[in-house]
C-alpha cells in the first residue's frame, strides 16, 4: 500500500480519536458514529465525540452515574430542561481540574452535536421523543471582522523580512526560515486559503506555467485556484531554498518544518502570530484573519459576493454574506455618494 496523503492520514487519526472518545461514552454512541459515517467527515465526528463527552460528563453529575453506564432508558428520562441546564453549564465548567468556558458559538456547536445524537436515536426508534429539537439555538452576536489594512499588510511583510523588534537569537532563527515564512504569509494573503488547506499542499499541486494550484477543500473536494505573479515569486524563492534541504525522496510537502517534515497546523499558527504581534500589536492576527483580509480585498475589488464565495470555498454564499455584511454597508454608502441629482 502506498504512502497516505496528508488528508488521508489526518482522517485516519481523527477516526482513531473518535474510537478513543467512544471508550468513555455509552455504547449507543458507537452505533451513532457508525450510523453517520456516510454523511459526515472524520473531523466532524471527532468534534461530535468531544462535545458528547462534555455532555455526558454533565449528565453524570445529575444522574450520579458514569457516562459509560448510561442506557437508552436513561436517555428517555432526559427532558429539554436538562439540555437547557447543559447550555448554562457550558458558560463555565471544569474538566480534569481545568476551568473552561464557551462562547455562544461554542454552545451552538455543542447543542448541534447533542441534537445530532438525539435525532439519530429518535429516527431509529430507540427513544420516545427528541427533546433536543425543542431547544432554541443560542443567539449569535455579529462579530467585527478583524483584518489587516494595506499599511498593516506592508508592516507584516517588513517584519518577516527585517525581523525588527526580535532578539538576536530570534533573528537568527527567523533568517533560517525567511523564505518559507514569507511564502506562507504571501500565499495566505494572496489566495485566502484555509490553514488546513495550506498545510496539506504538495509541490506537485502547483503549476507555475498557469500560476495555479489544486487545493483540497473541507470535505475532501479538490479545487483549482490561481495566484498573482507576486505570490508566484515568493513561492519560487522558497522552492529554491527547499531544494537545499536534506529531505526524504518521498517527502512531497510544499512547506517543510525545521525537522525536515511537513509543517504542522500549530507551527503555522505560531509563525503567523509571532510576526503579527510585532507588526500590529493591537490586533490578534491568526491565519484565519489573513484569510479575512484577502476576502475583504477581493470583495472590494470585484463587488461580486459569488466570486468571493467560490474562491474562499464557501458552499453556501450566505456564509460569505454574513462575514462581509459590514463591507456591503460601506459599498452601499459609496454608491449613494456617486449619484448626483443636480449637475
Amino acid at each position: 500500500m502506498g504512502k497516505l496523503t496528508y488528508f488521508e492520514d489526518r482522517n485516519r487519526k481523527n477516526n482513531l480519536t473518535v474510537g478513543k472518545y467512544c471508550e468513555n461514552l455509552p455504547d449507543f454512541c458507537y452505533d451513532f458514529f457508525i450510523g453517520i459515517e456516510s454523511t459526515t467527515s472524520p473531523l466532524t465526528r471527532m468534534n461530535y465525540a468531544m462535545d458528547l463527552t462534555v455532555f455526558f460528563n454533565f449528565l453524570s453529575e445529575i444522574f450520579h452515574k458514569k457516562p459509560t453506564e448510561f442506557t437508552l432508558e436513561d436517555i428517555n428520562k432526559i427532558r429539554s430542561s436538562h439540555i437547557e441546564q447543559f447550555l448554562s453549564y457550558l458558560s463555565f465548567y471544569e474538566i480534569n481540574g481545568k476551568m473552561l468556558k464557551n462562547s455562544d458559538n461554542g454552545k451552538k456547536r455543542k447543542l448541534s452535536s447533542v441534537r445530532s445524537l438525539f435525532k439519530y436515536l429518535y429516527n431509529h426508534n430507540l427513544i420516545n421523543s427528541n427533546e433536543a429539537s425543542k431547544i432554541a439555538t443560542p443567539k449569535l452576536h455579529q462579530k467585527e471582522i478583524i483584518r489587516l489594512e494595506k499599511d498593516e499588510v506592508s508592516k507584516l511583510f517588513n517584519t518577516v523580512e527585517d525581523a525588527e523588534g526580535f532578539s538576536h537569537r530570534q533573528k537568527v532563527y527567523n533568517k533560517n526560515t525567511l523564505e518559507r515564512d514569507n511564502a506562507i504569509i504571501t500565499l495566505f494573503l494572496g489566495t485566502g486559503i484555509r490553514i488546513s488547506e495550506l498545510v496539506g499542499l504538495n509541490i506537485d499541486d502547483f503549476d507555475f506555467s498557469q500560476n495555479a494550484f489544486v487545493v483540497t477543500r473541507k470535505g475532501g473536494s479538490r479545487s483549482t485556484l490561481y495566484f498573482s505573479d507576486e505570490v508566484a515569486q515568493a513561492l519560487k524563492t522558497w522552492l529554491i531554498k527547499r531544494k537545499t534541504l536534506e529531505l526524504e525522496e518521498s517527502e512531497k510537502a510544499m512547506f517543510i518544518s525545521l525537522q525536515n517534515k511537513r509543517i504542522t497546523v500549530r507551527a503555522v499558527e505560531n509563525l503567523v502570530k509571532k510576526f503579527a504581534k510585532q507588526a500590529v500589536p493591537l490586533k490578534k492576527i491568526s491565519p484565519h484573519k489573513l484569510r479575512s483580509t484577502f476576502g475583504t480585498e477581493l470583495y472590494r475589488k470585484t463587488k461580486d459576493i459569488y466570486i468571493v464565495a467560490d474562491v474562499l470555498g464557501h458552499k453556501d454564499v450566505n456564509t460569505t454574506k454574513k462575514h462581509y455584511a459590514a463591507i456591503s454597508e460601506d459599498m452601499r454608502k459609496d454608491v449613494a455618494n456617486k449619484v448626483n441629482l443636480r449637475k
